[in-house]
């Protein structure tokens, strides 16, 4: 007699992040077709109810088009249920797409790991660079270090995704 039963079906990180996520009440991401469409242009942000350069990086995501759901109760329980190792933390966690963004990260640089997909955890800018998008205010003078966006791999270590160098200096005015 042959054995119809049939192996249970694996699942990525990826694909349980958007299953179970709501489930804990963390946001809308559901892994229904409707919701996996939400899910790419969606995001939800987990901030200090009362940190200025999150609600900055807030305004350049929505400047740039993404839709956002703010929750205003940290990071820090969410950082570590996602994985992210805390050497990688910074102010402010989303979550697009099934993928983890980490601090004050480029919209640019979003929308480019979605299109790419990579198998990783997401992006992170560990701290708070000055000049990243949400720390780019005339209250930090107008000043710009350089950063690098880090892509985190599910294991926790990192490469390199894009760096963002200091505009020339020989054509700034005084």
């Amino acid at each position: 007699m042959r054995d119809t039963r049939t192996a249970p079906r694996r699942i990525s990180r990826r694909q349980w992040l958007a299953a179970a996520l709501p489930l804990w009440g963390a946001g809308s991401l559901v892994a229904s077709g409707a919701g996996m469409a939400r899910a790419a242009s969606a995001m939800d942000v987990w901030k200090a109810p009362d940190c200025g350069c999150c609600q900055h990086w807030v305004q350049h995501m929505q400047a740039n088009g993404f839709e956002l759901a703010v929750h205003d109760s940290g990071n820090n329980a969410v950082r570590a249920r996602l994985g992210l190792p805390q050497k990688w933390g910074s102010c402010h966690t989303a979550l697009i797409g099934g993928y983890l963004v980490e601090g004050h990260v480029p919209a640019s640089d979003v929308r480019t790991l979605l299109r790419q997909r990579p198998k990783a955890l997401g992006l992170a800018v560990p701290g708070m660079p000055i000049g990243s998008p949400g720390m780019d205010g005339p209250e930090y003078g107008r000043r710009h270090t350089p950063y690098d966006v880090l892509l985190i791999a599910h294991d926790g270590s990192a490469r390199v995704f894009s760096s963002h160098p200091a505009p020339d200096q020989h054509h700034r005015q005084p």
